[in-house]
């Protein structure tokens, strides 16, 4: 798998493994959809449209994008990713992840099912050169989360903006990769999205930890990796104690990348 194709699952993901527990009725049937523009030092080059559904104590959430070659050494393709997952004890527990990436090296279709707090993968069709790559041994796909499962944050109380919720490690796998998102408080500002979403936000500084299954060479780790100036934006989502990712901010040797959301809005699908 390319590097730019990796890095499309880890910026739609980007976009459970929190402290706190996720308060949702069991016959709450909610949908958030979502929308975000990509942009590069200002002009645009892509977006994502992401749908995350609530239902009868199980929840289903998928993102699909891309970005063309103005900035290719982060994305260049288009993909669809996509979690099936239950509500267990107030956690996310994702059950099924699929990523769907076309790219220039052609496509790569990855499942991962999650069982007994293990994930495992099964690579459906992938390019024939296969790079060789940092390990992944079995403990580290113990305890992890899909990449969109990740950003799902839960909160004690509907609507609340929490700074303490910043303070945590994401251990993520994505089928290809393992890694870490390290979250730490950095402010709370305001956002506004038109028609759907005017309120407080919660920024959160991010820091990019590989584990395994990178180049040795990687230019996501080289670039990105251990930097302390990416920020994640959280927004609370209506009527539910989850927070959900509004903007996304990474700084790069070409120019600084923004992922910004158009739509944030709650729907009851009863």
């Amino acid at each position: 798998m390319s590097e730019r194709r990796i890095a499309i699952t880890t910026i739609c993901g980007a976009l459970v493994a929190s402290a706190g527990l996720i308060d949702i009725p069991a016959n709450a049937k909610k949908r958030l959809e979502a929308q975000y523009r990509i942009t590069m030092t200002g002009v645009p080059v892509g977006k994502i449209i992401w749908q995350i559904e609530f239902a009868n104590g199980l929840y289903t959430t998928s993102a699909s994008g891309g970005a063309n070659s103005v900035v290719s050494l982060l994305i260049n393709g288009q993909g669809l990713i996509s979690t099936n997952g239950k509500i267990v004890d107030g956690h996310l527990a994702p059950t099924n992840f699929i990523s769907n990436i076309i790219d220039d090296d052609g496509k790569t279709e990855l499942e991962v099912s999650f069982f007994d707090n293990v994930a495992r993968e099964l690579v459906a069709q992938g390019p024939k050169k296969k790079p060789l790559l940092t390990p992944i041994n079995d403990d580290d796909r113990r305890g992890v989360t899909d990449p969109l499962s990740a950003m799902l944050i839960s909160s004690a109380v509907q609507g609340a903006v929490n700074s303490k919720i910043c303070n945590q490690t994401l251990p993520i796998f994505d089928g290809q990769r393992r890694y870490n998102l390290l979250l730490t408080y950095k402010r709370t500002d305001r956002v506004k999205i038109d028609q759907s979403y005017s309120g407080p936000a919660l920024v959160c500084s991010v820091t990019l930890q590989p584990i395994g299954g990178y180049r040795v060479d990687s230019i996501i780790v080289k670039y990105i990796a251990h930097r302390r100036d990416i920020e994640l934006w959280f927004a609370p989502i209506a009527s539910m104690s989850i927070l959900a990712p509004v903007r996304l901010t990474v700084p790069s040797p070409i120019g600084t990348m923004n992922i910004q959301a158009e739509r944030f809005e709650t729907v009851d699908t009863r």
